[in-house]
């Protein structure tokens, strides 16, 4: 019952997404919450209020102004009840009017009037999420301290692809699990605010010649999960990143390389002037000593590849004086523990994520799990989605900053 004593309002807007909400609903009562669902008038073209209030057990809520309320003023009650708001779809519509204060219905009527923390979960097409004024708007909302979990990157309702996906509903929950759990006045993560945090991702691709390249596997999604978590908790966030399909997240400044040696470029030109470095770039071990000016021709035998070592951008950085917290990754196939914690003393780091690697583990998968060292104590986080262990990894990274890990 980790949810228990939370009181949740749970507001869900317009979106083919909202089918999701009555599973959340359902969830979040497991986990002891009690939960009132507030209903859009777009959402009810989707799903209808009996839906919700059999999987409540309460009166669904879906007009500004109730005259069955005392002094006709339910939203205020509401709003004094909950302790906390969740927005799950939330639409681009419902984020702009939020942004923008307007309390035009009784979902951003409750907004305004709670003093409740805010927790919104986007759903919309790829190309709503990226347009200028939905980023705007999702930096407005997270500098007033709203919290924003994902969207996921996958395949949308109109069969196009790309961030937009609304969070699977037990992704949502561990998350509203990990912020009750750090407190209502601000979890750990925000030791993180106005901090200058550096983080790499995505792989390198070290050329060959003009159309080869060897590389690691990894798709960058758990460095970009991390960097919008690091966003959410108030950083200012400078993502590193190797060639990926993916989209920016909100409120990052993206660097893009390619090659190791560009990637130790960009770090060590921002580490210095950065409090969290969180390397989570799979930079590659090695390159080419000799790159061919052309296209190698396929002979009778095959070419020999003489490689050279890599710049160890992460110890460089740890060996920084007075240098940044640094937070590596550890991506083995055996011997996890062990491994990691060598690693993290021979590179000096003070903090070391480690994942298991391999068949259906670790690269080009949507859930992970993590073996988080440091200098006297460890914890396992997960299994659970990307998104969800990026923010309880930005949560611990805050105990340790806080000193109360």
């Amino acid at each position: 019952m980790t949810l228990s004593g939370e009181r949740i309002i749970l507001g869900v807007t317009g979106g083919i997404a909202a089918y999701k909400a009555p599973d959340l609903v359902r969830r979040l009562r497991e986990r002891g919450a009690d939960v009132r669902v507030v209903l859009s008038h777009g959402a009810q073209a989707f799903i209808t209020p009996l839906t919700f209030q059999a999987v409540s057990h309460q009166s669904v809520h879906t007009d500004l102004l109730d005259p069955q309320a005392e002094a006709g003023m339910g939203h205020i009650e509401l709003a004094r009840w909950a302790t906390r708001i969740l927005i799950a779809p939330a639409s681009a519509d419902v984020m702009a009017r939020l942004a923008a204060g307007l309390a035009d219905d009784l979902l951003t009527t409750l907004c305004l009037a709670t003093q409740a923390p805010i927790v919104i979960c986007p759903a919309m097409n790829h190309i709503m999420w990226q347009a200028p004024a939905t980023l705007a708007n999702t930096e407005s909302l997270r500098q007033r301290g709203v919290t924003l979990l994902g969207p996921g990157i996958g395949e949308l309702a109109e069969g196009e692809s790309g961030p937009g996906r609304l969070l699977e509903p037990n992704a949502i929950v561990q998350a509203m699990e990990s912020l009750s759990a750090a407190g209502t006045d601000a979890s750990n993560a925000a030791r993180l605010k106005g901090q200058n945090v550096l983080i790499s991702a995505g792989p390198t691709h070290e050329p060959i010649d003009p159309v080869r390249f060897i590389g690691n596997r990894s798709s960058g999604r758990m460095g970009f999960a991390i960097a919008a978590a690091a966003v959410a908790a108030g950083a200012h966030v400078t993502l590193i990143a190797g060639p990926t399909h993916l989209a920016t997240p909100a409120g990052c400044t993206r660097i893009n390389v390619e090659t190791a040696a560009e990637m130790h470029t960009a770090v060590m030109a921002h580490a210095p002037r950065s409090e969290v470095f969180i390397a989570a770039a799979a930079v590659a071990d090695y390159r080419i000593e000799q790159v061919a000016d052309q296209k190698m021709k396929k002979g009778q035998t095959a070419p020999t590849l003489s490689l050279v070592n890599n710049p160890d951008i992460v110890s460089e950085v740890a060996a920084i004086p007075n240098g940044p917290y640094t937070l590596g990754f550890a991506a083995e196939t055996e011997n996890l523990i062990d491994y990691a914690k060598q690693k993290r003393v021979n590179k000096g780091l003070d903090m070391i994520a480690a994942n298991s690697v391999g068949e259906g583990q670790g690269f080009d998968v949507e859930e992970n799990s993590l073996e988080v060292i440091w200098a006297n104590d460890s914890r396992r986080l997960g299994p659970a989605p990307k998104s969800t262990l990026a923010s309880r990894l930005i949560q611990l990274l805050g105990e340790q900053l806080n000193g109360t890990g």
